[in-house]
């Protein structure tokens, strides 16, 4: 198995993390209220008051630590598909999760709309299992249906048609304004109690992942291998899809639908630190928050204070990427 042996796995992860805070430092800083290190230094440490440090506090840290809880998550979820797929294009926004997710949002916003925001979270897990499913029930329908081509072609239909069923389901109950801020794809407008609620969703599915890492790596390489080594592959991946489907629809319910980023990264970090998933998992969380952070950022300062839609950013920046690992016939940058 290749892996990267000439600098440690924890020097890199090392350096990620300084990133990670550098990144995090620079999304506090700018921004449409021009703020300093002074003020992000006093708005973290203090309880001194003011309308910048208020800002700082109510805004945007809420707002940031929303980009990095989605980065990691979505990171994640791309890396563990693309591990119990082996498929190199493998990600939660082209398989039909976030899709699913959208439209079971949809669902109960038009017919519980009394529903609180733990409610949907649970109704978007529900739709992430259930556009996962419709995919990957389409691609066994066929013999070789789960090649990297018809894997990513019956998420293409099935988002298409879950989408379709969002986009009705709005139009008919007159709630598509609602739908769309929920759907748009960014962190604005986050608030401590929707963190407080999702946060133990995603910490508990990546420390998940993280266990099984080894097993991870091990499935990633073969199926006959992994039971050799009297493996429970089914208990194994029955448990890396609910951690999938925890990451994929908490980050949905948050933040709306993300395509790409979920592709991109595990592929970049695979670049990093080879294929070792005990390495892969950890560093796609970290570098998925980079990004985000980044992302984020980029969104906020492009056309200050009008806001660019992360969602579009990302897009832009995604589909290359997709096309090149495609040209590449799934090698990425290993």
């Amino acid at each position: 198995m290749p892996t990267k042996r000439s600098i440690p796995f924890s020097l890199k992860l090392i350096a990620g993390i300084i990133v990670f805070i550098g990144m995090f430092v620079i999304a506090m800083v700018f921004g449409a209220a021009e703020t300093t290190i002074k003020d992000v230094w006093f708005a973290l440490t203090t309880s001194m008051q003011g309308e910048k440090l208020s800002i700082l506090r109510e805004i945007r840290l809420p707002r940031e630590v929303a980009a990095i809880l989605v980065g990691a998550s979505l990171a994640v979820s791309g890396a563990i598909m693309q591990g119990i797929t082996r498929n190199p294009l493998a990600d939660p926004g082209l398989l039909g999760l976030t899709s699913g997710a959208n439209a079971a949002l949809a669902f109960t916003l038009a017919f519980i709309p009394t529903a609180n925001y733990f409610g949907i979270m649970v109704a978007c897990f529900i739709g992430s299992a259930v556009g996962a499913v419709m995919v990957f029930g389409i691609g066994a329908m066929r013999r070789g249906g789960f090649s990297p081509l018809q894997m990513v072609l019956a998420g293409s239909a099935v988002s298409a048609f879950l989408y379709a069923i969002a986009e009705g389901i709005g139009i008919y109950f007159k709630i598509s304004k609602d739908i769309s801020m929920w759907t748009a794809g960014g962190v604005i407008g986050t608030s401590w109690g929707q963190l407080q609620t999702i946060f133990p969703f995603i910490l508990i599915g990546i420390v998940i992942a993280i266990v099984l890492s080894r097993q991870l790596t091990i499935l990633s390489l073969s199926e006959e291998v992994a039971v050799g080594l009297g493996q429970n592959i089914a208990a194994i991946k029955l448990i890396l899809f609910v951690v999938i489907v925890l990451l994929a629809g908490t980050s949905v319910a948050l933040v709306g639908n993300l395509a790409f980023l979920g592709l991109m990264i595990p592929h970049i970090v695979r670049g990093i630190v080879g294929t070792d998933y005990r390495h892969v998992i950890p560093m796609s969380a970290t570098v998925g928050a980079i990004f985000m952070l980044f992302a984020d950022t980029v969104g906020r300062t492009l056309h200050a204070p009008y806001e660019t839609p992360v969602a579009a950013l990302i897009a832009i920046m995604g589909l290359p990427f997709f096309l090149f690992i495609v040209h590449k016939g799934g090698r990425g940058l290993t």
